[in-house]
């Protein structure tokens, strides 16, 4: 049975570490605020920005083949995958989830006999990765955003990377997964292809003498042409989407890290509470243990 020192010393140290969470949890907290405007700021551009392309791509000539960003190399044999983590852990299950979804997707790439290439954008998600899959990742970024903001400069380095291997022809089709930002409770894992641009399906009525075409349909006229605009579009839609996902991924850390460190918090609080019960019942046994002790020797006496 632990002695009463031995709950005064563990209680010492939960309150330790109560106070090392709470004091994280209030850093987590005021980082939100400032990384979340940022990421809700960057999403209506960056939808934006896929819808005009989505217009601009489906009023292309049938006849025209369309930049290569659009409609890809013609095949799906390698697929990279560019995964956006955090640098830091003490945030929950905001990386192993991310990490478990692209171990998924891995997994049933390699099962339909893809190869596959992965780029790191944040340390956690390569610490995890490299235990099972160190041979496909082929970059890692790390420092993303330490100096209290995330910017374009990130995002274009990795951008002009990717651009360099898909001119290089060293994949076929490329998808971004990270965690979105949907609200301080919620960050869920996703994907989003990026190369070939995926088209967004509208449902919607054509008329028989058109050919169906999915996308939103551009009312009106573009000059320069459409394949102009697109050439030039389309490696800028590449670094806007990565620069949204890497705010998404920083506003999720810091909202994640704020949950759990609130969670440890309260746990460690109600760890005070047992072990104070705890070392109230070890110190009232050890008191009447001495009163018997007394007593007895006194009527011996």
């Amino acid at each position: 049975m632990p002695s009463l020192k031995d709950y005064r010393d563990r209680i010492t140290s939960v309150k330790s570490t109560k106070k090392i969470t709470s004091a994280m949890k209030m850093v987590a907290a005021s980082k939100l605020k400032k990384a979340q405007s940022q990421a809700e700021a960057s999403q209506p551009y960056a939808v934006a920005m896929s819808e005009m392309l989505a217009r601009v791509a489906t009023s292309l000539p049938a006849d025209f083949a369309g930049p290569k960003l659009l409609v890809g190399t013609g095949a799906e044999n390698t697929h990279l995958l560019i995964v956006v983590s955090s640098d830091r852990g003490l945030c929950g299950g905001f990386n192993g989830n991310l990490a478990r979804r692209v171990k998924k997707e891995v997994a049933e790439l390699q099962k339909a006999g893809k190869d596959v290439k992965i780029i790191c954008a944040g340390r956690k998600v390569f610490d995890i990765l490299k235990l099972q899959h160190t041979n496909l990742i082929i970059k890692t970024y790390t420092g993303i955003g330490q100096k209290g903001r995330v910017d374009f400069a990130s995002a274009r380095e990795i951008t002009d990377f990717v651009l360099q291997n898909f001119a290089d022809e060293n994949f076929d089709v490329c998808t971004l997964m990270y965690n979105e930002f949907k609200s301080v409770l919620t960050q869920t894992p996703s994907a989003q292809q990026l190369i070939p641009f995926k088209l967004p399906e509208v449902a919607g009525e054509v008329s028989d003498a058109k050919e169906e075409k999915s996308g939103p349909i551009a009312p009106y006229g573009f000059e320069p042409e459409e394949s102009v605009i697109l050439g030039k579009l389309l490696p800028r839609n590449l670094g806007v989407q990565l620069f949204r996902a890497l705010l998404d991924s920083a506003a999720g850390e810091q909202a994640a890290r704020m949950t759990a460190m609130d969670n440890a918090t309260r746990n460690a609080g109600d760890m005070i509470n047992d072990l104070s019960i705890q070392y109230n019942r070890a110190r009232q046994a050890h008191i009447t243990r001495e009163l018997i002790e007394i007593i007895s020797g006194a009527e011996a006496v």
